[in-house]
Order: C-alpha cells, then structure tokens, then sequence
C-alpha cells in the first residue's frame, strides 16, 4: 500500500492524458519555454510554419489577456522538419514580472501561458525525485528492499564472500547500483547546497520520511549517497563500483518484489564488483579498464565535499572526518592506478563506457587542497588538467555511452577556485574552448542547442546549460546567457515536441508522463522531478532493442526526421527518468530560482 500523504502526487490519466490525446495536427504553432523567463535572460519564442508567413509577428498579453506589445519575427534559414519555416521572435527588452502568452495576430493561435521572473524551487522536487531512488529503505513505498545486497565479485576476497553493500539509490528505471552515476549525484547535491545554503527546506528526516530533523533534506540525501561511497570503501585498498547487473532487468518490479535471480534465487544475493582497473564481465559481454581513477577520482573528489560540508554541523563532525580520510585513501589508490573502470553488463551490449579520469583525478587533488592547502595536491590538479585539457564531449560530433562522463569537467571548475591567476585563466579557457565548439553547432539549428542527440541527450543539455553559467561566474562574462537559456528553453518546451523533459513540471504544461518506471506502471504514480533521457537520433534509435510502443505515438505529426523523443513506457531509450540525469539539473535549477 501507498501511503496516504503520497496520494497528493498521483496522476489519474483524467488530466494531462486527454490532452495528450487531442493533440492534433497543426500548419502553424508556437513554442515558448513553458516555465517561462528569468526577467534577466533572454526570451525567445519560435513560429514553426508549414508554409511562409507574409506578416510575421506576435502579440505578447498578459494572463487576463490584455495586449502588451507587438513583436517582430525573424525569418531562419535553418529548419527541421515537419515545418519547413522557422521564424524567431525575442522578446528579452520585456522585464515586468507577470505570466503572459504570446499570440498570432488575426488568429486563434497561442502559447501556453508562461511567467517571467526567477523559477520556482523546483530544485526541491528533484531531491524528492531522487530521494525515490533509495535502496535498503525505500521512503517512497515504506519498504526495505534489497537487504542480501551482496556477494563480492573480483575482489580482495574470495569470489561469493558476503559484503555490505545495502544502502545508496537505484538507477534508474532498473534497480542497479553504479558508483561511476551515484558519485556524481551525491556530488551535485553537495555543491547544490554550497550555492545556497538557506535556501533548502527540511521536511524529511535521514530515513526520508515526513519529520523535520534539523538538517536540509537535500544533505539528507547527500548523506544517504556518502554512506553508500563509504560502505563501498570498507578498507584503504578497496573499492566496490557496481551492484548486480543487467540480470536485473526482467520487467517492472517494486524494489523489495525484485524477481532478479543472479544464481541464489529471486529477491537474494546480488554480485558487487570489486574496481580491479581491468575489464570485467561474468558472462560473455567484457568491459572495458585501463585504470580506477575515475572511480577513485570522482568518489575521493564527492567525499571531500562532504567533509566541506558536514564539519560546518557540530553533531557531524565525526562523519565529516570519516568522509576526508576516506577521501584521502581514495585518492591514492587512483594514483596508483591511473585509467578508468567501466560499467559491467552481463546478457546486453549496454552499460556505462566513461573512458576518461584525469577530470576526476584533478578534481579530488583541487577539492583537497581547499581543506589542507597540501601544495602536492595542487601540482597534481594542475598535471591532471594539463592532461584533459578540453578534452570533452562538447569537442565532439558524437559519443558512445557515457563515453567522456561527468558531462563536464567540475575539476576545472574546483581547480579555478583555488588556484593562482594562470591556473584561473587557463581553466575559463577550457571552459571557453568547449562552449565555443557548443555554439557552432547551436548556430545550424532554429533551437539554438548544441548538445549531441546521443543516449541521455537531455544530460548534455543541462550539462551545457551548468557550464555556461559556471563560466559566467569564473569571468564575470555574460557571453554565453543565451546559450544557458537555450538549452533550458529545449528542456522546458522550447522543442520539436512542446513538452518538457521534466516529470511533473511545470504542473500546468505537458510533460512526460507514460515513464519507462516501476512506479508509473505499477502504480500509476507519476513523481514530480526527474529528467528523462531526452530525444535520440533516429539512426540510434532505429537500432535500440527492444523498442515497440505501447500506443500510437502522439508526437508522430511533431517528429523530425533526424531525431526521436517519445512519451511512452516502451520507449527507455528517451523516457526513462535516470538518477543523476536529474541531479544535473540541481546546480542550474537553483541559479535560476535564484536569479
């Protein structure tokens, strides 16, 4: 049973998908960012046509719809099909704080109505959203799950050797445990507070159910991903950076149902992998290892961050030192194996293929050198980042799987935080390398997105839009604003599809709804902040396994040509909520809230 007090996020499908089914076909429409603007930013709106306009404007007006300006479109020589005409309207001289709508003239063609002013703190449903993911105590359903978590596998110890590896957050719409996301989630919770720290509620207490207890829930949440590093750190020589695998998936389950059987029955042990620094697999399907310091790297970087964070809490002193040796321990290891470990898949060509670490090296030695001010660890930031250089995504005109992940370098940023006016400089020059190669491709399309339309597309965008703003705060420069705003805009309505890419937000617009999730199928609940993959390109998405929808498309008369996105809980390819997906969302959702 579902506890009472979550009824209030349920969805009937009595809403948001009768109007999902009488979307229809249109010869004109309008996109807007269906959250709106921050009054600062700049505000564009795009006409998609199916033939040319002759007088091309649009009324802004307020709620009530009273008319406020006329505004004057520009043709785009760029265009994606199914409309063959773009035309660009920006409104960004319009700073009054309000909701409004834009309209054709001489029509009855309109936006959704949209606010300009700072977003709501929709960085808390994100948390919330995240705080669903737990595994061993699940808050969302009240249930532990996954208490035999689990056999060591490659270890130090005889393979089968019990561990304690319970604790930390599924993944996604499966019920994995990665070190190589959660890392990173847990990172991003942190630095999120460190952006604003009295700007989080506490309604939750550190089980994750409804009891303040005097800490933020967003650390709540960090913590809860902290311990989970820890457990996985049992010793200075050991690291654990997977729990079960692609066994897990045998349909949609509730996580203490999990019918998962990977040789001791369903609902028991599952293998945890030891991070050898080699390739890995129990079955035919090898990954890939050169080294553990991405692993070590991003894990020894997260922790340090903890102990930033928690020393600044009197009754968590004891788990703020324990965070900063782990931390230490963790870094040395990944010196002594330089490379990276990949993610371990057992019956599917799939997994995680990040095959960078000098990012995560620089930024444990950088996030370090802020607690001691030990010069060796800034030398070594300094040798890291003269090793990644700009070496990114964001160089590139595709990428496999998580192939250069975290999306962005944030040991550039650490590094730039604490270094001297040449480490300054040269760091906002990487940063400025890689936007500059975002913006040639943003400037061929009517979107003004960069970002590549690989697997988990939707974290690149945010990515970008994280990047650009860090930028701005390293020099001071607003250069790239529009190019944060569009990535944003694409995210939130401003796309092919006139949907946002956020579970449950904004509440009055579309957004995914029929998720590739246990939750929604099972129980017909759709939770409030989370970032699904995003649209594909459709030679990827040709290629997927397993994809056959479960009902006619209701984008089908929106699609491009060139690139998919699909609300519909076949499609895991683009609409499957991903944890730390959404926890790319947290540093630029609470900027813009705080704008």
């Amino acid at each position: 049973m579902i506890p009472t007090r979550f009824f209030s996020i349920i969805l009937t499908l009595s809403l948001s998908l009768f109007s999902s089914l009488l979307k229809a076909e249109s010869n004109t429409e309008i996109r807007v960012n269906l959250a709106g603007y921050p009054v600062e930013m700049p505000k564009k709106a795009l006409i998609l046509s199916k033939s040319e306009l002759v007088d091309v404007g649009l009324f802004l007006r307020n709620k009530d719809g009273d008319l406020i300006k006329r505004y004057e479109g520009k043709l785009l020589k760029e265009s994606w099909e199914p409309f063959p005409f773009y035309y660009e309207i920006d409104f960004s001289d319009w700073k009054l704080e309000g909701e409004y709508f834009l309209e054709i003239p001489n029509s009855s063609i309109r936006s959704s109505v949209f606010s300009i002013g700072a977003y709501p703190a929709w960085q808390e449903d994100v948390v919330s959203f995240i705080r669903t993911q737990r595994c061993g105590f699940n808050p969302f359903i009240e249930e532990y799950c996954h208490q035999d978590d689990g056999l060591s596998f490659f270890g130090l110890l005889s393979d089968s050797t019990k561990i304690d590896a319970r604790g930390g957050w599924h993944d996604a719409g499966d019920q994995l445990k990665y070190l190589i996301t959660s890392s990173n989630t847990t990172a991003r919770l942190l630095m999120t507070f460190q952006m604003k720290p009295e700007g989080f509620t506490d309604q939750v207490n550190d089980q994750g159910l409804e009891e303040r207890n005097g800490l933020p829930d967003i650390l709540d949440e960090a913590k809860w991903g902290l311990e989970w590093i820890l457990k996985l750190h049992p010793s200075p020589n050991e690291l654990f950076h997977q729990v079960a695998d692609d066994r897990d998936h045998r349909g949609f389950k509730l996580p203490h149902e999990d019918n998962a059987d990977y040789g001791w029955g369903p609902n028991n042990f599952r293998p945890v992998y030891f991070a050898t620094g080699k390739p890995q697999g129990l079955s035919k399907y090898k990954s890939e290892a050169t080294g553990i310091g991405n692993l070590a790297g991003r894990s020894a970087a997260t922790l340090a961050l903890g102990y930033q964070v928690f020393i600044c809490f009197e009754e968590y002193h004891s788990f703020a030192e324990r965070c900063l040796k782990a931390a230490a321990e963790l870094y040395l290891m990944g010196k002594k194996q330089e490379g990276y470990q990949q993610g371990n898949s057992f019956s599917a060509p799939y997994r995680y293929e990040e095959n960078t670490w000098a990012d995560d090296m620089e930024w444990a030695a950088a996030e370090l050198f802020k607690i001691n001010k030990e010069k060796e660890y800034l030398e070594d930031a300094r040798r890291y980042a003269s090793m990644i250089k700009e070496w990114s995504w964001m160089e590139r005109d595709s990428a496999s799987h998580y192939e250069m992940y975290p999306f962005l370098n944030m040991g550039h940023y650490a590094l730039w935080q604490v270094g001297k006016e040449e480490d300054k400089n040269r760091m906002v020059e990487y940063f400025e390398h890689n936007l500059e190669q975002i913006q040639k491709r943003a400037d061929r399309n009517p979107y003004g997105v960069g970002h590549l339309f690989i697997w988990c597309s939707n974290n690149l965008a945010a990515a970008v839009s994280t990047q650009a703003m860090l930028y701005e705060e390293m020099t001071g420069s607003k250069k790239y604003r529009p190019l944060l705003i569009n990535h944003m805009n694409w995210l939130l309505g401003l796309n092919p599809w006139n949907t946002s890419m956020i579970t449950g937000l904004p509440e009055n617009a579309d957004f995914p709804l029929d998720v590739h999730m246990p939750f929604w199928r099972l129980l017909n609940v759709s939770i409030k902040g989370s970032l699904v993959d995003g649209p594909i390109w459709s030679t990827i998405h040709e290629n997927m396994l397993g994809i056959e929808l479960s009902e006619p498309d209701e984008y089908a008369h929106l699609q491009p040509k060139h690139i998919k996105y699909m609300d519909d809980w076949m499609d895991y390819s683009t609409n499957e909520p991903t944890l730390d997906g959404s926890a790319e969302l947290l540093m630029i959702l609470t900027y813009l809230n705080n704008d």
